[in-house]
């Protein structure tokens, strides 16, 4: 009998420790972390960085909210914006991904007065009320007997049935530039150059959610950057305190003229735990041979894990998607049997990977392996 809520189906693995990529279960087992908890073990498991800057903040300072300034609040904001698409110059700290994309929203419809979101089909932006309202499916994810505003969702990657869709009663587009949940989408540099196009055109605000491709996922400091677009707004979470709960909103000087006090609001946004963190992460994410690994090493696993059961590859970076034979359910348990964590996705033939940043060849090629010896 266990006091918690059974809302989580989970593996029949206990994690007691871990290091770099690699998890210890209580069993005595080691694996080989491809899925780094959801894309959060950014730099992988006790980062030497990470593990300093938390004991020392934690013996300084640790808890003040957002109704005092902190310096290391402020340093965490700028190392934020030096990574991000040009024209984001604000952040608000908020604890999850879903927070930051309700506040992305909530921003869009102050900035524009109007009441509809055009939003992708396959997305997933969270579980709250306005974050599931523009999630794909959002019957399932919201909980409530209606949703708070009115969404139209466009084919994924149709550019003509996105550009129909943008009009002057249009307050924001919301899109992932790679659909995570869904199996490592990627969206075209056309489709998205196009919803950059389309939102300025009508007046509307482009949320771009990186909340799971964001901070050195795709290669890049930004999926944005890799695509050439610059959003109005950028959410980001996960990874970015490398496995402490944080979420950022990034916004423009003028969106961020238009707040006043009160707008918005988090309790333990921005404390200075998280926020030490944040900066730690965003540091390490800035150095460009990171970031040149992460694409190398993205090509290797594109190329050589088309084996055993695997029949394709998609995404970016290291947000990928393997298209199996079979259900991808039974493609994980035989990894995990050959030492080896992945994840699965809202597609049942993709098995997802969302490897720590500091991913090697070594890794790569047991991945390889453990694949190849996997009947498909």
């Amino acid at each position: 009998m266990t006091a918690l809520l059974d809302v989580y189906p989970q593996l029949d693995l206990e994690p007691v420790a871990a290091e770099g990529v690699w998890i210890t279960a209580r069993d005595g087992r080691r694996y080989l972390d491809f899925y780094g908890g959801h894309a959060v073990a950014l730099l992988g498991y006790r980062h030497p960085g990470l593990l300093e800057v938390l004991s020392n903040q934690a013996r300084d300072l640790f808890f003040q909210s957002n109704l005092v300034p902190l310096a290391v609040r402020e340093r965490a904001a700028e190392a934020l914006v030096a990574l991000a698409p040009a024209g984001l110059t604000r952040v608000l700290f908020v604890n999850s991904g879903a927070e930051a994309n309700e506040n992305a929203l909530r921003v869009a419809f102050r900035a524009t007065g109007r009441g509809r979101v055009v939003a992708v089909e396959g997305a997933f932006h969270g579980r709250t009320a306005g974050a599931a309202a523009v999630t794909a499916g959002s019957a399932r994810w919201n909980g409530f007997p209606r949703t708070p505003f009115d969404v139209t969702f466009v084919p994924f990657d149709d550019v003509p049935a996105l550009r129909a869709a943008i009009d002057d009663t249009v307050a924001a587009v919301i899109l992932e530039p790679v659909q995570g949940v869904a199996g490592a989408r990627a969206l075209s540099s056309e489709f998205v150059q196009a919803a950059r196009e389309a939102a300025t055109a009508a007046g509307a605000r482009l949320i771009a959610d990186e909340v799971q491709c964001g901070l050195g996922r795709t290669g890049y400091r930004s999926a944005c950057e890799g695509l050439g677009v610059a959003p109005d707004l950028m959410t980001l979470a996960k990874g970015i305190a490398g496995g402490f709960p944080a979420a950022a909103l990034l916004v423009g000087e003028a969106d961020a003229a238009a707040l006043k006090h009160g707008d918005l609001g988090t309790t333990f946004g921005g404390g200075p735990m998280a926020v030490a963190l944040v900066e730690v992460v965003a540091r390490h994410v800035a150095d460009p041979a990171l970031l040149a690994n992460v694409r190398r090493l993205s090509a290797r696993l594109a190329a050589e894990t088309r084996v055993g059961p695997v029949t394709d590859v998609q995404g970016a970076g290291f947000l990928l998607g393997l298209r199996t034979t079979r259900p991808a359910k039974g493609v994980l348990a035989d990894l995990r049997a050959r030492g080896v964590l992945a994840g699965g996705s809202g597609d049942p033939n993709v098995v997802r990977l969302l490897p720590p940043l500091v991913l090697t060849d070594e890794h790569v090629d047991l991945l390889v392996a453990a694949l190849a010896d996997i009947p498909s």
